[in-house]
């Protein structure tokens, strides 16, 4: 599990599975020639794009970010339609840290789109359960009301047993949340209407969590926006503005779907400066 230490943060990312999903879909209007450049694809046009929970351990708690693909709860056929070869192993990387999922004391949801959201609960012979039983599970009203009541085309990805089990443990904001001093949440909509990212500072360390404003390295371009994403040109305007901030500060970027890298660090102009690589096996 790679590590990253932000000031008084800790983070390291846990094995929460994966998907392989059409490249060009998530490039949106980037022509192939371009973005296969920066991200390698495969010979069905796919890519590979983690689902790993970040471990935040800060003030004595500990914080997840997002919560995986979750385990047993896909059938073979969404298995194959999603590209996913790997399920979940988040209990068994907290057991490697010494933690188990009781101990989690806050899961933040930056939205819950399936990939991010099925790690909340698990299916049972009685039903679907939350997985972290102690969290307070944070996210935007506005995503939790359309995970409530999806439309016609978010219904795909908003599915309620990932949200019904949980609803107890939910608290919801508006436009932003101060989960830990110098911990914020912040509502950016554009991938999802309530879309968030995180932002943490304290004595001049800092890191950015984009999600799926910037989901790989490949898309640091601030132009570069999903194909899935329901407010395209919201997503654009909202990473001018935390990426702009974040080369200032020379912040970290950590990533949630990215293969090859964990986090980067850019300099004023956008240059990498430094990384947290992905071992891959």
């Amino acid at each position: 599990m790679e590590k990253l230490n932000v000031g008084e943060a800790r983070l390291t990312w846990l094995q929460g599975g994966n998907n392989h999903l059409d490249g060009g879909a998530m490039f949106g209007v980037v022509p192939k020639p371009l973005w296969s450049k920066k991200y390698p694809v495969n010979e069905k046009n796919q890519i590979e794009l983690r689902t790993d929970p970040i471990l935040l351990q800060i003030d004595g708690k500990h914080l997840l970010i997002d919560s995986g693909m979750g385990r047993g709860k896909l059938s073979e056929k969404q298995k194959r339609n999603f590209g996913v070869t790997e399920e979940s192993q988040v209990d068994e990387s907290l057991s490697e840290l010494g933690l188990s999922r009781e101990d989690i004391d806050f899961v933040l949801m930056t939205h819950l789109h399936f990939d991010h959201a099925c790690g909340l609960t698990e299916k049972k012979e009685e039903g679907y359960h939350s997985v972290f039983t102690n969290a307070t599970i944070i996210t935007s009203e506005t995503e939790w009301q359309e995970m409530k009541n999806p439309n016609m085309r978010s219904k795909n990805t908003y599915w309620k047993e990932n949200w019904e089990p949980i609803q107890h443990q939910v608290e919801t904001f508006s436009d932003s949340y101060e989960v830990l001093a110098g911990l914020r949440m912040f509502h950016t909509s554009g991938h999802s209407d309530g879309h968030c990212v995180l932002s943490f500072e304290r004595d001049g360390e800092s890191f950015i969590h984009m999600a799926d404003l910037m989901p790989t390295n490949a898309h640091q371009n601030k132009l570069w926006a999903l194909a899935f994403d329901d407010y395209p040109v919201t997503s654009v305007h909202q990473k001018d503005k935390w990426m702009d901030e974040g080369y200032r500060k020379e912040a970290w970027y950590t990533f949630y779907h990215d293969a090859y890298y964990r986090a980067l660090k850019f300099d004023e102009e956008g240059n990498v400066i430094d990384e947290v690589s992905r071992k891959r096996i």
